[in-house]
This record gives C-alpha cells, structure tokens and sequence, in this order.
C-alpha cells in the first residue's frame, strides 16, 4: 500500500528538504537575461531620470507667472530661447518669462511646470501668450522620479521579463547576475515505450512523457538531459539513475513509480540516499515518489501522460523553482462550471477545462477523459482543484482556474 501524503504536506517537504542551491550565480550580458531568475538584489546607482524632463511640446514656466490667466486675458511672457533635444538647458528661467523644450527635453532650472503648445500662442514679437494657468509640476517628470541612488529596483529570486530588461538597461546595468541554469536529468521507463519517431509495434507506445517533460522543464528555466527509455530491469534503471545523479541537480524518472513486481524506482532511490515519500493524495498522480540523494531530488512520475502533467505542475516545477530560490507564480482566473462534477473524497481533484465568455462571464468546461489519454490535455485552457475533502461540485459553482 501507498503511504500518501496531502499535497499540502508535500509542499511543505519540498520547502523543508530542499534548498537554493549553492554557489549558483553568473554573469550574463542584459540581452540575454529574460526568463532567468535574478541571483541578488538589484539597487539603483543614479537618478533616472537624470533631470527635470518635459512630458509634452511646449514652454517651461514658472507656474506664479500664468496664474488668472485665460483665453480673454493671456499671460504675457518673453521667450528666452528653446532647449534642444539631447542637449541641457544651458540657463536659467526668470520671472515672466518662458523657454521652448520639446517632449522628453531638459525644463530649465527656474521652471517648476510646462505649458502645451495648444494653449500658448506665439506672437512673432519675442512674447508668447498662455492662454491656461499652470500648476506646479504639471507636464514634468522630476529628477529621480523614477529612480534615485539606493532605491530596491528589482528583488533576488525574480523570474526576469522583457520590462525587467528594460529597466536594468535604465540604471545601466549591462551586465545581470542571474542563477545558473539547474541541469536536470530525464529518465523514460517502460518495456512498452519507444521513441516518437518509431513505428509502435504490437503492444507498444510512443514515449509521450519524455519530451513533454523537456519541454516543461525547458521553458521552467532549466537545461535539460534526456537519458532516453530504460527497459523495466533494476540494474539497467539503477546505472542510469547513478549517471544523471552525478551530473544533474534533479533527476525525473517517468514510469515505474507504482507497486508492482518490476517497479524498482523506490529500491533505488533508498539504496542512493533518502526516500521522502511514495504516493500523494491527489487524481490524478498519486502512484508519485520524491526521494534525495544527497541534496538533489529524485523524483518517481506516473506513467499516464496526463498523471505526470500535473504532478510536474503542481509539485516539480515548485520544486525547481525553489533550486533556484525563486517563487512559484500561479495565475489564475474566475470561470463557471458548465456542468455539475462528481469527486473523490479523500483525493484532491485535477480537471482539464476549456474557456468560454459567454453572457458577460468566463464559462469553464470540464474536458472529460482518463489519466492516459493525453488527448485531455491538448486543447485545454487551464486546469483546476476540487478539494480532497469536496464530494463535487455543482453547475455554475465559482471556480478558479489556474491558466499557465
């Protein structure tokens, strides 16, 4: 029998039997930083911006100067010069008087807010007329707005995205500590199993989970090693297993995780170090091992294509996500069950749904279908959890979809 475990109380061995791990950091130029988990605090060394910016097209005034000011009765002021793009403001601002900077230009010092071009005229004599009063700090950006010396810019353990990029490039920051890429080893496991790109023989099936599980381990930020298909026989697993251990940081191993004569994948995990668990409460997956030789996971998958999905979702990309001290995002949306569901007591519930507005409100459809059929997983929009302790759910119950 399965000693399960919640999938609460498997969270919470990841979070006490595994660490960031260590001596993990490297350079990377800022170009290649998206989708890497950023290895310290990032800090800014300068004010961004560096100066008194205009938003919009017009002159630099001091606000005192255009107040009561309207269409029948326009401030007056002299114009003193225009500030040209990519250049300072070379002096500055009197009382009474105005400078031209365009969108993005330095405002003189002496100036404290900006007028639009649409509501000043010029009257070709030196003297333009504003024809609507200013407030202070209207139409400007300030120095440092932004940013300024020792402002927190971005926190350790952030999965880096294209805006991230951006505002590193702000602060200069060419050059972008980042956590080195964890390896992690793939082990497919099966007498039935042969590669995508053989024929299936009698009794035979194409290895579904060995390049699903790349994939999501590939855009999870890892790099991956793909050991191919082992037979179901202990030695040949167990010289495997060894070999993606000495060169990984996480091996995976899909298939043979359940109780049965040919399953070794326990066997082996104990003989190489510890066994965490074997079996989690939960449909479907609970045939799931997690074990650790040394301070590096090995992990038991289901065999069933859908099975192995989900607890690589739930479980194992946490997990590497806390290898590489970075937080688990989930995203999630509120749909509408199209139909009741029954469930499982004692097991938490996972459902394939596809998403449809319909009436003002996302409708959620469960997508029907076993664990093995990988058919479920294809098309599906999101997934989500009726709870262990839940007998079902009935139509047009609020759920929470969990997206990506």
């Amino acid at each position: 029998m399965l000693s399960v475990k919640t999938p609460e109380e498997v969270l919470a061995i990841i979070e006490s039997e595994f660490a960031p791990l260590p001596g993990r950091a490297e350079a990377v130029p800022l170009r290649a930083a998206v989708g890497r988990v950023l290895a310290e605090d990032i800090t800014a060394g300068e004010y961004v911006p560096a100066f008194d910016r205009s938003t919009v097209d017009g002159y630099a005034v001091r606000a005192g100067d255009t107040f009561g000011c309207s269409d029948a009765v326009p401030a007056i002021l002299s114009l003193r010069g225009q500030v040209q793009m990519g250049q300072g403001a070379d002096k500055p601002l009197e009382p009474d008087c105005c400078i031209a900077v365009p969108t993005g230009g330095e405002v003189p010092s002496g100036a404290d807010s900006v007028v639009m071009l649409e509501y000043a005229e010029d009257y070709g004599d030196g003297s333009i007329g504003i024809a609507r009063a200013a407030a202070p700090g209207q139409n400007m950006i300030f120095k440092g707005d932004d940013v300024y010396p020792g402002k927190p810019v971005l926190e350790k353990g952030r999965l880096l995205a294209d805006r991230d990029v951006g505002a590193l490039a702000a602060i200069g920051r060419v050059q972008v500590p980042v956590v080195k890429r964890p390896r992690v080893g793939i082990i497919s496991t099966g007498d039935e199993l042969v590669p995508p790109e053989q024929s299936p023989g009698p009794g035979q099936i194409r290895d579904v989970n060995g390049p699903m599980l790349q994939a999501m381990f590939a855009a999870a930020g890892a790099e991956v090693e793909y050991y191919g298909i082992i037979k179901d026989e202990q030695e040949q697993l167990e010289a495997a297993v060894k070999a993606a251990a000495a060169a990984c940081d996480m091996v995976v191993i899909s298939g043979g995780s359940s109780v049965g004569v040919k399953d070794a994948t326990c066997r082996i995990i104990e003989a190489l170090g510890t066994l965490l668990l074997h079996g989690i409460a939960i449909k479907p997956g609970k045939p799931t091992i997690l074990g650790k030789c040394g301070i590096k996971p090995i992990v038991g998958l289901p065999g069933h294509p859908v099975a192995a999905y989900f607890v690589t979702k739930l479980f194992i990309l946490p997990l590497l996500n806390r290898l590489m001290g970075q937080k688990t995002p989930v995203f999630t949306v509120t749909a509408y069950l199209s139909e009741s569901m029954s469930a499982n007591h004692g097991r938490a519930q996972y459902q394939c749904v596809r998403l449809r507005e319909e009436q003002g409100r996302l409708v959620a459809f469960p997508i029907r279908g076993k664990s093995g059929l990988i058919t479920t997983l294809a098309g599906a929009d999101g997934f989500f959890c009726i709870d262990r302790d839940c007998e079902g759910l009935p139509e047009n119950a609020e759920i929470q979809v969990i997206t990506q």
